[in-house]
């Protein structure tokens, strides 16, 4: 599997999560904090992958 496919579904996860954080932003702010944490594993592990 070439590493920009892996990359990419990295990226669209972290995407995805984001929706999360915004969606649950004004009522379950710790669930909005743990989307976000995962969020930045997501991307970093994007960033990894490319290294």
């Amino acid at each position: 599997m070439p590493k920009e496919v892996v990359v990419i579904g990295l990226l669209a996860l972290a995407g995805f999560l984001a929706g999360g954080v915004y969606a649950t932003w004004k009522t379950a702010k710790f669930m909005a904090i743990i989307l976000l944490v995962l969020i930045v594993v997501a991307v970093g592990g994007a960033v990894l992958w490319l290294i």
